[in-house]
């Protein structure tokens, strides 16, 4: 066509609108706003409210390496295999990736919101099929819904968040939210400790999982939409109220400032796609598709919103390439092989570990910053995964020809086997503290015009690459052997450390709206890093 042609001449050269807020030489992409000096009540209760999907994502990642070890011979007509166990993990990764972009589709049509609450409702079907499954394969159907409703909760939820956070506290307002799936995953393991000791405990393991989210669904309904989505749907009056909510500290000058800030950066993305309208065709007959043709193009031609998706997606796949869910997800077949006589039990350990660190997070990821935490936990990450394979090399285990497995669990208790479950700790330690919730700062990233889009395809890279290692941890361990399977995440995370050193630029204290100029000519690790600490950082 045409048409394609000439975009393709234009589109290396397609910049956004030039606008003095959107040039970083002179750290003019600070707007000046006064700060709250702490998150209002009526914050707390949305973040609070939202982050209940975390208990779910947290409840459900926790609760099936529980159930793994739980499931009789008999409850599922045959006993569990290797392979088996992998499908019944990844199902749920593979159906959150298919969401994850359809989600992010959904929230800017419908709202972000309505996400939350369809999620709920899946969250809700998906359990009470899980406890009722009389077979593998529907066992894993039921996986599978849960997987629709934590793709499009895990995406939603940090959107949900971000958009109505103050920048001071937004990063420590989205870690709560994963400080809720940290607390689901304890909830988690204490329920599958208790429960695993009734007839058919594993059931009530996954049914309980419905609760949380049909109590998330009635206190949703009581709740508001983002204050961003709402002036672009048209709605500046009801976004406006919303804003007086968040910033109650002065005389609504402040919700005044952000209202009028949102509009101009939804001005300047209508600047941007009107160039985009005239250089890409359109369908009459399909104005939904010629919209997303529109959107996506103005995700990967506009050099900024390029860069901040190559740097969300480049996170999330790192959080998951480096194991951290395989862990989760088998850590009570792990300590069982290794002679362990409370396996879950031994399991609760690291999701404490997990949780208390997410809290440290929490209290310090606006203090300190995102890029500094992460270049400074990976490496405890790396030191973690690196006397993870040491201990098992000395544990003693025959070669990768042999089922490993089957020689972990006919050995002996061995003294390295508590070092295994050190190193671990120390693993998931530096994990919590940084790569496990700076990844889903991802929203902060992107414009308003291609947030949930941007948000969609980065956390379907997170589920695609937990699809990945969900279904290849435990033939990795048997074949590959836990030396090198532990040697090969340390390796990953090694890499990653040098491409969050080169590409991923501070944000600590930047609105969402002064991100665009941040990323508009580079990557902004240098500008980002030279910006001075000023009380002039943007709250919106």
């Amino acid at each position: 066509m045409a048409g394609d042609d000439d975009f393709a001449a234009q589109a290396p050269l397609m910049r956004e609108p030039e606008s003095p807020r959107n040039s970083i030489d002179d750290n003019s992409f600070i707007s000046e706003e006064g700060q709250p000096t702490s998150p209002s009540a009526f914050i707390w209760a949305l973040s609070v409210a939202a982050g209940i999907s975390g208990i779910l994502f947290g409840y459900d990642t926790g609760v099936i390496s529980s159930t793994l070890v739980s499931i009789g011979p008999a409850d599922l007509s045959h006993p569990l295999s290797t392979l088996d166990k992998s499908l019944i993990t990844s199902s749920t990764s593979l159906f959150a990736l298919i969401a994850s972009p359809l989600a992010g589709i959904l929230a800017d049509k419908c709202g972000r919101k309505y996400v939350v609450l369809v999620a709920d409702v899946l969250f809700v079907v998906g359990a009470l099929w899980q406890a009722f499954a009389a077979s593998l394969i529907s066992l894993v159907m039921g996986r599978s819904i849960i997987g629709l409703a934590v793709g499009g909760a895990s995406l939603v939820v940090p959107l949900y968040i971000s958009e109505l956070s103050p920048s001071a506290f937004r990063g420590m307002l989205v870690t709560l939210s994963i400080l809720f799936i940290t607390g689901g995953q304890v909830v988690a393991y204490i329920l599958g400790y208790v429960l695993a000791q009734r007839a058919h405990g594993w059931r009530w393991m996954v049914g309980l999982g419905a609760m949380p989210a049909m109590f998330q669904f009635g206190l949703l309904l009581m709740l508001p939409e983002t204050p961003r989505w709402l002036v672009k749907a048209g709605h500046e009056n009801t976004a406006r109220e919303v804003l007086m909510k968040v910033y109650v500290s002065d005389t609504n000058t402040t919700a005044e400032r952000v209202l009028q800030d949102i509009k101009r950066e939804i001005s300047e993305e209508e600047s941007t796609s009107k160039l985009i309208h005239m250089t890409v065709p359109g369908d009459d007959l399909w104005p939904w598709l010629t919209q997303f043709q529109h959107r996506m193009t103005e995700l990967l031609y506009i050099g900024g919103n390029r860069r901040g998706l190559i740097i969300a997606c480049f996170l999330q796949g790192l959080q998951q390439l480096c194991g951290f869910n395989s862990i989760m997800y088998f850590s009570a077949t792990i300590f069982s092989l290794l002679g362990f006589t409370s396996p879950i039990l031994t399991s609760l350990s690291v999701a404490v570990t997990n949780f208390v660190c997410t809290l440290v997070a929490l209290l310090i990821i606006d203090r300190v910053g995102r890029r500094a935490i992460l270049l400074h936990s990976i490496p405890v990450m790396i030191a973690g995964l690196v006397l993870c394979s040491v201990s098992y090399h000395f544990l003693g285990l025959p070669g990768k020809d042999v089922n490993v497995l089957a020689q972990i669990q006919s050995a002996t208790y061995s003294p390295w086997a508590t070092f295994i479950v050190v190193s671990l700790i120390i693993f998931v330690c530096g994990y919590a503290i940084g790569l496990g919730n700076i990844a889903w700062q991802q929203s902060e990233l992107f414009p308003l015009s291609v947030r949930s889009l941007g948000s969609g395809f980065a956390t379907a890279t997170n589920w695609g690459c937990n699809f990945l290692v969900g279904l290849t941890f435990l033939p990795l361990m048997e074949y590959l052997t836990p030396v090198w399977t532990f040697s090969v995440y340390a390796l990953v995370c090694l890499v990653g450390w040098f491409l969050a050193w080169k590409i991923y630029p501070e944000t600590k204290g930047l609105g969402l709206e002064d991100m665009r100029g941040l990323l508009r000519d580079g990557w902004g690790v240098k500008e980002s890093l030279d910006r001075p600490a000023s009380p002039r950082l943007r709250v919106s």
